[in-house]
């Protein structure tokens, strides 16, 4: 079965497809992740949410090509993990040999991230605050399941269960947020 055959037969909730689908490319995504971030339990947890988006988001995704869909889902997770791991300042310094267009675009890209964490933070606080608490451990500070159990005395299950809620939540509430993160890949692409 193709890729599309596979999506559409997992709209209609088949699991087997999506087990095929998950089988298909879940070790070129774990793979892409490793490269650059060279940490399993990462880029495992990249794997899984990617997957559990696609899953949870079955019904309403219009994925045209998933390759590409895949690749750029990575991509973004990658760059969110990066970003948040980098602690030092940055200093920006004029590229002089750079086309304005591209400079153009990458301050509009910059801004548009920036704009979609502000959109995650606000939606974020309209959780429990435990569930946050947890969410944030997980996402932005790394820290894994058994790690955020020990450290706040509760079990490993309630650390799942509160995740899944934080990006259920998430996911319902940003559903077009995939398909504005492929368009702006298809603009970086255009650029390079």
């Amino acid at each position: 079965m193709t890729d599309l055959d596979l999506l559409e037969a997992i709209s209609l909730d088949n699991e087997v497809a999506f087990r095929t689908l998950f089988e298909r490319y879940s070790s070129r995504i774990y793979s892409k992740a490793f490269s650059y971030i060279k940490d399993q339990e990462v880029c495992e947890q990249i794997v899984h949410d990617i997957f559990l988006g696609l899953w949870k988001n079955r019904k309403t995704l219009k994925i045209l090509v998933f390759k590409n869909y895949i690749s750029a889902a990575t991509r973004y997770r990658v760059y969110k993990y990066l970003s948040i791991k980098k602690s030092s300042k940055t200093d920006f310094l004029e590229d002089t040999t750079a086309n304005n267009k591209s400079v153009l675009n990458a301050g509009y890209e910059n801004l548009s991230y920036k704009q979609l964490e502000i959109q995650i933070e606000q939606l974020l606080n309209d959780l429990p605050p435990r569930c946050k608490e947890i969410f944030l451990l997980s996402r932005k500070e790394f820290l894994s399941n058994d790690e955020i159990a020990k450290k706040l005395g509760i079990s490993k299950r309630t650390i799942e269960n509160q995740i899944t809620r934080a990006l259920k939540h998430l996911r319902s509430s940003m559903k077009d947020v995939m398909i504005y993160l492929i368009i702006i890949e298809g603009i970086k692409k255009m650029n390079l």
